[in-house]
């Protein structure tokens, strides 16, 4: 069967192409195709994503200040954009490039799915987005999804209303975390059947080594002994926490990141590499620091020593959840002072195990999803 994927592809961050890759990977390994509908808004792209950022935070009042914004943000964005662009271009399967709604209707497919990470969630101007909600989809089209998610777990009465109503046409659902499980269960929706692995834990340490990382950055990383940090917040306590403890173990800190104002946050610098050097440097790193979700999944699969730096706001029930999981809870900093707990190392003979077990689940229900009920 022909499977079109809509996800949230297109942001300049290694977990929204990654997951996008391994969504692709896994629906081929089951016999189907399958390839990304390149849906990427205006407002979401360039100058323009730069203006609708400045409308969402709507403190600077002074025409100046938004000047100031415009001209050191743009850049910044600007330069992810290009690199990401071609990562996408090299590493992803998808369609022409759709920035409109009208265009998506346009499309065609056996099975239309709504793919992993925080589709459902607010998108940059602050609102949802309907189009992942499958609604541009022709009647007599299968609807599903594969490991969406919601990145919160508690919204507004119309927000619920419009989200309960759009989901009850979907044929088949599988969410990313429990937490999105109880809630469409309290919602009356009989159509989720349950929690599932998000996308990259579906393929093994072997399968994405042989898939992206280069023999010439493995070889770079494994000869050196560094902690790895990865923020995709930007809370300056994470950072500090992070230079005390490379200090405390004697270890160079590289951080690494696609945007370039976070070279001013100590660390050696590591900017937007290419997404093959960025699971090179994961996998070969004496100890992971991380507050991003797939951050946590790859260090899991590549049974790297790691510490969580749990996001500051409502989004850390992703983070959670896959700690919950493979039964790691025990890795989430909550001294600021405490630099030693790391030493305890993972027992990762019985996360795999585990792993294994979820893998196992979550692939069968994929298979379940796309086939049950087509001729």
């Amino acid at each position: 069967m022909n499977i079109k994927v809509i996800t949230r592809h297109g942001p300049s961050n290694y977990g929204s192409l990654l997951q996008s890759i391994a969504t692709i990977k896994a629906i081929e390994k089951l016999g189907h195709t399958a390839e990304i509908i390149d849906y990427q808004r205006k407002d979401e792209r360039g100058l323009s994503m730069v203006l609708t950022q400045l409308r969402q935070k709507g403190k600077y009042g002074n025409p100046l200040k938004k000047l100031a914004y415009i001209l050191v943000r743009y850049p910044i964005e600007k330069y992810a954009q290009v690199k990401f662009d071609k990562m996408r271009k090299r590493w992803l399967k998808m369609t022409k490039r759709i920035s409109c709604y009208d265009a998506l209707q346009e499309l065609d497919a056996d099975v239309f799915m709504t793919g992993s990470d925080q589709v459902w969630g607010a998108t940059m101007n602050g609102q949802y987005d309907i189009a992942y909600f499958l609604d541009f989809v022709k009647d007599g089209r299968k609807k599903v999804s594969y490991a969406g998610s919601f990145g919160k777990i508690k919204f507004d009465a119309d927000t619920e209303k419009a989200y309960k109503e759009m989901l009850s046409k979907y044929d088949k659902i599988a969410v990313r975390e429990n937490s999105a499980v109880n809630m469409m269960h309290d919602w009356g929706l009989s159509n989720c059947i349950g929690q599932v692995l998000d996308p990259t834990l579906l393929l093994s340490k072997e399968e994405w080594e042989a898939t992206l990382i280069s023999q010439e950055f493995d070889k770079k990383y494994s000869a050196k002994k560094y902690i790895l940090l990865y923020l995709i917040h930007n809370y300056p306590e994470h950072s500090a926490y992070a230079l005390r403890f490379a200090k405390a173990h004697n270890l160079e800190l590289i951080r690494v990141n696609p945007f370039l104002h976070q070279a001013r946050n100590g660390g050696k610098f590591t900017c937007c590499p290419d997404v093959s050097e960025f699971l090179a440097l994961i996998k070969n790193a004496t100890y992971m620091l991380t507050d991003s979700f797939h951050g946590t999944c790859f260090a899991i699969n590549f049974h790297v020593q790691f510490v969580e730096l749990l996001p500051l706001n409502e989004t850390s029930a992703r983070n959670q959840s896959i700690l919950e999981l493979t039964k790691l809870k025990d890795r989430i900093v909550v001294n600021y002072d405490d630099y030693s707990f790391v030493t305890n190392q993972i027992d990762y003979d019985a996360v795999d195990e585990s792993l294994r077990f979820e893998r196992d689940k979550s692939i069968a229900l994929l298979e379940k999803i796309i086939t049950t009920g087509c001729l």
